[in-house]
C-alpha cells in the first residue's frame, strides 16, 4: 500500500505541474498533504514533516544559491562574461570557434543560473554567426549545452547543490568529478552534434535580444574576470583536497565549507566587478538584493521538494521502497538516473526531477556499502537533464530565441539536452570503475 500511495502522489504531481498547470511548489505541498494523511498520518504530524521538510532543505542551501545568484549578476551585469567570451574566440580563431564557444559556455555557465545564462549569451551567440557567416545554430549548440551541463550536474547551482547536500555528499569532490564528466558531454552535445547542423535553416529575429551589452572599454579586464567566475570552483575543488591533508584544522575546515567559499567569491566581485568598475557600494548592494528575484521561486521548488521527502520518510514510504528497491537488481546509479529521466520527460522541469527523485531514492542509497554520493549526483542531475520538450521552459525559450518550428526545436534542443544526459551517464559509469 505505501509503494501504491507514492506512485499517485508523483502521478498527482505530474498532472497538477505538467497538465493543470498549477505553481510547482503548491503542488508539492498538497501532494505532501495527500501522501501523509493517505497513509495514515495526523495533521499535526503531516503539518510538522512538511514544516522539517522545508527548514532541513533550505538551511545551508539558501546560502550557496542566494550568494550564487549575488555572484552571477555582477559577473553579468559586469561585462565580466563578455570579455571572457570575447578573449576566448580572439585566441581560437575561425578553425576553432565551436570548442572556444563551449569553454566560453562553460566558464559562464558556473556562476550563472540557467536562464540568466541564456539570456545573455544569446546576444553573443548572435554577434558571433553574423561575424563568421555561420548559423546560429552551429555557433549556439556549444555554449547551450556547456550552460546545460553546468545547470545539472555542477554545484552550486539549485538541483545539484540541494540533491548532494540530501545525501550528504561532499559539494567540492562532486564539483571534481563532474568537471570531469562535463568534458566528453560537452563535447559529444556541443561541438560535435552541432556540426551536423552547420547548414540548417534558421532566420533568427535579431529584435529579440534585449540584452544590452557592457561597452568593451567599460569590461573589466580578462584576467580578474576569469579569476572572479571561476572562484567558486577553484575553492569548493581546493577545500575538498586540502580538508582532507587537514581533517581537524578549523581554518581548513571554514574554507572547505561551500556557503563560505560563495560568500568570499561575491566579496571577490563585489569589489573587483562592482566598486572597481566604478560603481558606489549602495548601487552593487542594490543589484544583490536584486539578484534575489531571480532565485525565489527555485528555492520555493526546492523546499516543496523538501517537503515532499520529508512526508515520505516520516510515513515510513521511504523505507518501505528502499527496502523492496534493495531486491531489484539493477545498479544504484542507472536507477537514480533512470528515475529522475523518467519524471522529467512527464513534467519537464529539472530541478523538479532531480529533487523528487533523490527524496523518494535516498533510503535505498544510504544503505549500499560502496555508496559514492557524489557520484550519485551527478547520475540524478544527468537524468534529470534528459530530453527535454513540450513541457520545458527551456525548450520555448529556445524555441522563440532562435525562431524554430515545434518540430526543428525537437530535432536540436531536445537531442541536445538528451545526448547530454546520457553522455552524462556514460561518463558517471566510467568514472565509478575507477574511484
Amino acid at each position: 500500500m505505501p509503494l501504491v500511495i507514492a506512485l499517485l502522489g508523483i502521478l498527482a504531481l505530474i498532472l497538477l505541474i505538467a497538465v493543470v498547470k498549477l505553481d510547482t511548489f503548491l503542488s508539492f505541498v498538497i501532494v505532501s498533504l495527500g501522501i501523509g494523511i493517505a497513509s495514515g498520518l495526523d495533521v499535526i504530524e503531516v503539518g510538522n514533516a512538511i514544516q522539517n521538510g522545508i527548514g532541513g532543505t533550505l538551511g545551508d542551501l539558501t546560502l550557496i544559491i542566494g550568494f550564487g545568484a549575488m555572484l552571477g549578476k555582477l559577473v553579468a551585469e559586469s561585462g565580466a562574461a563578455s570579455k571572457i567570451t570575447d578573449a576566448l574566440l580572439d585566441k581560437v580563431g575561425t578553425k576553432n570557434l565551436q570548442w572556444g564557444l563551449a569553454l566560453a559556455g562553460f566558464i559562464i555557465g558556473i556562476p550563472l543560473f540557467y536562464n540568466a545564462g541564456f539570456i545573455i549569451v544569446i546576444p553573443l551567440i548572435f554577434a558571433v554567426a553574423q561575424a563568421s557567416g555561420f548559423n546560429m545554430l552551429y555557433v549556439g549548440i556549444p555554449m547551450l549545452a556547456s550552460l546545460s551541463v553546468a545547470h545539472g550536474y555542477l554545484p552550486p547551482h539549485p538541483s545539484p547543490a540541494a540533491i548532494g547536500i540530501q545525501l550528504n555528499a561532499d559539494l567540492g569532490k562532486t564539483l571534481i568529478y563532474g568537471l570531469i564528466v562535463a568534458i566528453p558531454a560537452i563535447a559529444i552535445a556541443g561541438p560535435i552534434f552541432a556540426k551536423t547542423l552547420k547548414n540548417f535553416d534558421i532566420t533568427p529575429d535579431p529584435t529579440i535580444f534585449g540584452f544590452k551589452p557592457v561597452p568593451k572599454e567599460l569590461q573589466p579586464g580578462l584576467g580578474i574576470s576569469l579569476l572572479v567566475a571561476l572562484m567558486p570552483v577553484i575553492l569548493l575543488s581546493a577545500g575538498s583536497v586540502i580538508k582532507g591533508y587537514f581533517p581537524d584544522n578549523q581554518f581548513v575546515l571554514l574554507i572547505a565549507q561551500p556557503y563560505f567559499g560563495m560568500l568570499i567569491s561575491v566579496f571577490f566581485a563585489v569589489y573587483f566587478l562592482g566598486i572597481k568598475q566604478g560603481r558606489n557600494l549602495e548601487d552593487v548592494s542594490k543589484s544583490l538584493a536584486e539578484s534575489f528575484k531571480d532565485i525565489a521561486v527555485i528555492l520555493l521548488i526546492i523546499a516543496g521538494a523538501g517537503a515532499l521527502k520529508e512526508i515520505l520518510s516520516a510515513s515510513g514510504t521511504s523505507t518501505y521502497i528502499g527496502e523492496m528497491l534493495q531486491h531489484v537488481n539493477i545498479n544504484p546509479l542507472l536507477l537514480g538516473w533512470a528515475t529522475a529521466a523518467f519524471i522529467r520527460i512527464c513534467v519537464g522541469s529539472a530541478t523538479v526531477s532531480g529533487l523528487t527523485a533523490v527524496g523518494i531514492l535516498a533510503p535505498l542509497f544510504g544503505s549500499q556499502p560502496d555508496f559514492q554520493p557524489e557520484l550519485m549526483v551527478l547520475a540524478i542531475g544527468s537524468g534529470s537533464l534528459i530530453m527535454g520538450h513540450l513541457n520545458d521552459g527551456g525548450f520555448w525559450l529556445f524555441k522563440e530565441y532562435f525562431n524554430l518550428s515545434v518540430k526543428d526545436t525537437l530535432k536540436t534542443w531536445t537531442v541536445m539536452e538528451t545526448l547530454v544526459s546520457v553522455v552524462g551517464l556514460i561518463g558517471v559509469m566510467l568514472l565509478s570503475l575507477v574511484v
